[in-house]
């Protein structure tokens, strides 16, 4: 994936329980300076306090859309 290209990953239909480790598989393929587009059907804070817990400060996490139907964040790879 080139730095400059930005993948969408829609999770809204997948089962809860397969999210976070899909979520996590993609962003621990990111290239430096890659980004993820997550789009969830709630605000996605357990998944960041995951990620700032787990991954701390490799990620840079950038809300695009809050809700109340959709949230898109942009999550990109320091």
């Amino acid at each position: 994936m080139a730095q400059d290209t930005v993948e969408t990953l829609d999770v809204r239909q997948l089962p809860p329980r397969e999210r976070h480790p899909l979520i996590f598989s993609k962003l621990d393929a990111l290239p430096k300076g890659g980004a993820l587009v997550l789009v969830n059907d709630h605000d996605p804070k357990p998944l960041r306090y995951q990620l700032m817990a787990e991954r701390p400060e490799q990620f840079e996490w950038v809300p695009e859309q809050e809700g109340p139907e959709e949230w898109r964040i942009r999550i990109t790879r320091r």
